[in-house]
């Protein structure tokens, strides 16, 4: 894939997280420091300069399709950016809108993308679920600041959180476009685990809200993902189907780990005292923990690939769906 092409997919992926005008002011900055991010990943591509262009009007929707020649490419182009319209949710009337006009563009007909979308609406439908039924009408239950787990409770909650990192690295590690969709729900769920640990009922938007004013973007986060499979090689399909080796994935590219272990480790703190830190505190302390967890990543990198190597769409949309 050709720097060209590489720029031309990113951008369409960049159009789609803009799609429903709906990214606030913070999301929007987090999408440029992602895009800084990711420059060192793509060699002489210059992904900041692509979010200004598409922010800015600079470049057209028709140009970044035009650049796209190869089925395949077209394809994953269409691929990516359902995920990225998916990613925070059910698509919005504007986003449905834009995919179609997309299709449209790429020269893609509805029975060429069926298969895929359909694969798509499923989990994002499974996310869903994610929470029990029974929390999700529940409110959170306030608990007193000096709430503190039993030793071997804590032991346990740090196991589940290193699991949910292990496995949402797995999951970044995977070619498949939709694999890394699983990683939000994956840790939507892990935070309900932590605040029902510590007697705290916890609904979805909650969760989310939690998680965005801890400094994860629910957007951003997968564009960075996808971002570093695409610019690190790890995207490249045959007719719009990915292969399915791990190929040569740095160590870079599994951040989800440090992310997930990273946010496990402010809810404990979070909903061990009391929920009363800031989202200032949130923000600062999400920060100081994913160094640590950065550094950790590299220890655990053999079983995260281990893992990657193990897991198949099966297995993904079970985990999401709690079973």
């Amino acid at each position: 894939m050709t720097l060209a092409e590489q720029e031309a997919i990113l951008t369409i992926a960049l159009f789609a997280a803009f799609a429903d005008g709906a990214q606030a002011d913070n999301e929007r900055e987090e999408i440029r420091r992602i895009a800084q991010s990711l420059a060192g990943t793509a060699g002489s591509a210059n992904p900041s300069r692509l979010v200004q262009d598409v922010l800015l009007r600079r470049v057209q929707l028709a140009s970044a399709t035009g650049v796209l020649t190869d089925p395949g490419q077209r394809n994953l182009a269409f691929e990516m950016a359902v995920c990225v319209c998916d990613s925070d949710g059910r698509q919005s009337d504007a986003e449905r809108q834009f995919l179609a006009t997309l299709r449209q563009q790429l020269q893609l007909d509805a029975a060429q993308t069926a298969v895929f979308e359909r694969e798509a609406d499923a989990l994002v439908e499974a996310s869903e679920t994610v929470v029990p039924a029974a929390a999700m009408a529940a409110t959170a239950t306030a608990l007193p600041v000096s709430a503190v787990l039993p030793a071997a409770a804590t032991a346990e909650l740090d196991k589940s959180i290193l699991n949910y990192a292990l496995l949402t690295g797995a999951l970044e590690l995977l070619p498949q476009s939709w694999a890394s969709m699983a990683i939000i729900p994956l840790q939507i769920k892990m935070v309900y685990g932590v605040g029902q640990a510590h007697g705290v009922q916890l609904d979805q938007g909650h969760i989310r809200e939690f998680i965005a004013a801890a400094g994860v973007g629910i957007t951003s986060q997968y564009l960075e993902q996808f971002g570093r499979k695409l610019l690190g090689g790890l995207l490249g399909g045959v007719a719009g189907k990915l292969g399915r080796g791990l190929g040569g994935a740095a160590t870079g590219m599994a951040m989800s780990f440090a992310t997930t272990y990273a946010l496990g480790q402010v809810a404990r703190r979070y909903y061990a005292g009391g929920r009363v830190m800031s989202t200032a505190l949130l923000r600062e302390t999400f920060q100081e923990l994913l160094a640590p967890a950065q550094q950790m990543q590299a220890q655990y990198l053999p079983q995260i690939r281990q893992k990657a190597a193990t897991l198949d769409a099966g297995q993904i949309m079970a985990m999401v769906r709690g079973r």
